[in-house]
C-alpha cells in the first residue's frame, strides 16, 4: 500500500519514495495545447499548486530525459507524451518564502530567490555565468538570459514561477504603501518582470504563473502583458485539488472499507468540498491538502483527528482581517454578516485588482473568493452567486467576526468561562452561561447601533459564541441546508458519551417594535417552530435534547425552555 505524500510538494521524491500520486498529469496535454504559452493559474492556499509545478518541472526538465519512464509511466501523461517533454531548460522561482517585515527585508528577499534560483539553473546545466551580488534582480535575470543565448543559441528555457503573489499579498494586507513602491510605477518586481517579457522574444519558450489572487496584475499589466489568466477557465476547474472520485480512490488505495468511507465521506465533504471556479463546472473540488491532513490521521489512528483543520493549514487561511483591512468601504461589514448567515452574494469577479484605484464592495468579494473563503455556487441575471464553500471556511468567519465584537466590546471568553459553558452544555443541557456572555456582547456593543441589529446579528453572534465548543459539539445552522432547520443545533461529536444535544430557535425585537403583545407571538412563534422542528429526521433521534425559544429586546434576552 503505497504512502499518502502529506507535506510533500516534490513530484520526483513523491514517486521514487512511493508516495501515492492523484493523477492531474492529463493537464500537462491541455497546457500545451493552450493557444498561449504564457499561463496564470490561481487557486486558494493549500491546493496542490507547488507540487503541480515540480510535477511540470519534471516532466520538461531536459536532464530528467533518462527518468521519464520511472516518473510517468503510471501516469496519464506517460502513456500519451507531449511533443515537449524533456525539451526544456526549466528556471523555477518560489517566492513563498519572501519576508515582508521591512521594505528591506522584502527587496532582499526577492532578489535572494532570484539570485538563488538563477545560481542552481547555471550549475545544473553547466552555464558559465558569474553572479555580481551588487546587481539588481531584474540586471541579473537579464544577465542569464544573455549568457544563455550565446551559450546556447539552439535551446529554449521554460520559466516557472511559483506563488508569485506570495509577498504582494503580504504588503497588500498589512503595508499597502510599501507594496505600490515595490509593484506599481517603477517598482523593483515590476522591472523584473519586464525583463522575463523580454526574455519570451529569444530564449523564453514557456511560462506557468501559480498564485492566490491576481492583486499584482493590474500593476505589471505594462510591463508583463503577455500572461492569460486561466483560473476561471471551465476546461482547468479540476486541476488542483481532489474531486469527489479522486478521492474516493485516494482512499481505496489506503484499503479503507466501504462502511468506514461511507461514515467519513460526508464530515470530509461538509468540511473540505464545496469549491467551484466556474459556474459551468460539473465538480465541486477538495482542499486536496485537508483531505490528506484527514486521511492520513484516520489511516494512522483508525480514527478521525481531533481538530478537523490543520493548524498549519489554518495559520495560513487565517489572513482574513489583514485582507479585509484593504477594503475602503463599510459595505465589508455586511458582506461578512451575509456570508456567515448564508444568504448568497451576488457579484462580479474582479480580473485584476489595481491598488491605486482601491478596493470597494466587488473587490473585496473578489478577494474572498480567491482565497477560497468564498466559492461559485451559481449565477443569477449573469453575476456570480457567492456562498461559502464548508464549515472548514465557515468556523474561520465567525471567528474573525466574533474577534471583532471583542475588539469593539472588550470582552472575551476566557479559559474558565468556557470550561464552565462547555459543562453546563454536555452534562446538564443548561445554555443560561452561553446566554450570560451574548447578554454580555450586546450589553456592551455601546458604539453599534441598535437600529442596524436585527435576528440574523443575534444569530450570528451566538452561533459564533458556539464555535468556541466545536470540538466536543459539531455547531449546526438553519444556513447550512436548503430546507426549514433550527436557527441553532449543537450535536455532540461522540455521541457514546451522552452528553446533551441542544436545540434553540431565536427571535429579535426592536425597541420601537416591542409590546407585550408583539413579544408573545413572536415566542410562541419560536415554540411552534421548535416542535416542528423536532419532527425533522436529523432532530428526532437525539437522545438528551433540551430545545429553547430565545428572544431578544435589544440587549434583554429571555429564554423559555420547551419541553415534551
Amino acid at each position: 500500500m503505497k504512502r499518502l505524500p502529506i507535506g510533500i510538494s516534490n513530484y520526483e521524491k513523491l514517486i521514487e519514495d512511493g508516495y501515492i500520486y492523484v493523477d492531474k498529469t492529463m493537464y500537462i496535454e491541455k497546457l500545451e495545447n493552450f493557444p498561449n504559452p504564457t499561463v496564470m493559474f490561481l487557486r486558494p492556499r493549500k491546493f496542490g499548486k507547488t507540487l503541480f509545478t515540480s510535477t511540470l518541472e519534471s516532466y520538461y526538465d531536459i536532464l530528467k530525459k533518462d527518468k521519464f519512464e520511472t516518473l510517468f509511466r503510471e501516469n496519464y501523461i506517460g502513456k500519451n507524451p507531449t511533443p515537449n517533454k524533456n525539451k526544456y531548460y526549466v528556471l523555477k522561482f518560489n517566492f513563498s518564502g519572501v519576508d515582508t517585515n521591512t521594505e528591506e527585508s522584502t527587496i532582499n528577499g526577492f532578489k535572494n530567490e532570484v539570485v538563488s534560483s538563477v545560481n542552481l539553473f547555471a550549475q545544473r546545466y553547466g552555464l558559465d555565468f558569474y553572479i555580481n551580488n551588487n546587481d539588481a534582480a531584474e540586471v541579473i535575470l537579464n544577465n542569464l538570459f544573455n549568457a544563455f543565448y550565446f551559450q546556447k543559441p539552439n535551446e529554449k528555457i521554460f520559466v516557472i514561477i511559483d506563488e508569485y503573489d506570495h509577498f504582494a499579498n503580504e504588503l497588500l494586507g498589512f503595508q499597502k504603501d510599501r507594496f505600490k513602491e515595490l509593484v506599481s510605477r517603477n517598482g523593483k518586481v515590476r522591472k523584473w518582470y519586464e525583463i522575463l517579457k523580454k526574455g519570451t522574444e529569444t530564449i523564453v519558450e514557456r511560462i506557468f504563473i501559480t498564485g492566490v489572487a491576481p492583486i499584482t496584475l493590474d500593476s505589471l499589466t505594462s510591463g508583463f502583458n503577455i500572461a492569460t489568466d486561466i483560473s476561471r477557465d471551465v476546461e482547468f476547474n479540476d486541476m488542483m485539488g481532489f474531486t469527489h472520485n479522486e478521492l474516493v480512490d485516494l482512499m481505496n488505495s489506503q484499503e479503507i472499507s466501504e462502511e468506514t468511507k461511507n461514515n467519513i465521506l460526508p464530515i470530509m465533504k461538509q468540511n473540505y468540498d464545496g469549491y467551484k471556479f466556474n459556474k459551468n463546472a460539473e465538480d465541486h473540488i477538495y482542499n486536496s491538502n485537508m483531505c490528506l491532513y484527514f486521511l492520513s490521521n484516520y489511516v494512522r489512528l483508525g480514527r478521525m483527528p481531533d481538530s478537523l483543520i490543520d493548524v498549519n493549514i489554518a495559520s495560513d487561511y487565517a489572513k482574513l482581517s489583514g485582507m479585509l483591512k484593504i477594503c475602503e468601504t463599510e459595505g465589508k461589514v455586511r458582506i461578512i454578516e451575509d456570508t456567515i448567515s448564508g444568504k448568497g452574494i451576488i457579484s462580479e469577479i474582479t480580473d485584476k485588482f489595481n491598488p491605486e484605484v482601491g478596493f470597494g464592495d466587488t473587490e473585496l468579494i473578489s478577494m474572498l473568493f480567491y482565497m477560497g473563503y468564498l466559492t461559485i455556487k451559481g449565477d443569477m441575471l449573469g453575476l456570480n452567486e457567492l456562498q461559502i464553500p464548508n464549515m472548514v471556511m465557515k468556523e474561520l468567519y465567525a471567528e474573525y467576526f466574533l474577534n471583532e465584537v471583542k475588539k469593539e466590546t472588550n470582552l472575551g471568553i476566557n479559559v474558565t468561562e468556557n470550561a464552565e459553558i462547555i459543562k453546563g452544555l454536555a452534562y446538564e443541557g443548561k445554555i443560561e452561561k452561553m446566554i450570560d456572555k451574548l447578554h454580555q456582547y450586546l450589553n456592551n456593543l455601546s458604539n453599534r447601533d441598535f437600529k442596524k441589529f436585527d435576528e440574523k446579528y443575534v444569530k450570528i453572534l451566538f452561533y459564533s459564541i458556539a464555535m468556541n465548543f466545536k470540538a466536543t459539539y459539531s455547531v449546526k445552522s438553519e444556513f447550512e441546508v436548503n430546507r426549514e432547520f433550527p436557527d441553532l443545533l449543537l450535536i455532540p461529536r461522540d455521541r457514546t458519551k451522552g452528553y446533551y444535544s441542544i436545540m434553540i430557535e431565536f427571535k429579535y425585537i426592536k425597541k420601537e417594535n416591542y409590546t407585550e403583545n408583539y413579544f408573545k407571538e413572536k415566542q410562541e412563534e419560536a415554540i411552534e417552530q421548535i416542535e416542528s422542528y423536532g419532527e425533522l429526521d436529523d432532530i428526532k433521534d437525539l437522545e438528551n435534547l433540551r430545545k429553547y425559544a430565545v428572544v431578544a429586546v435589544v440587549d434583554e434576552i429571555y429564554v423559555e425552555e420547551i419541553k415534551t
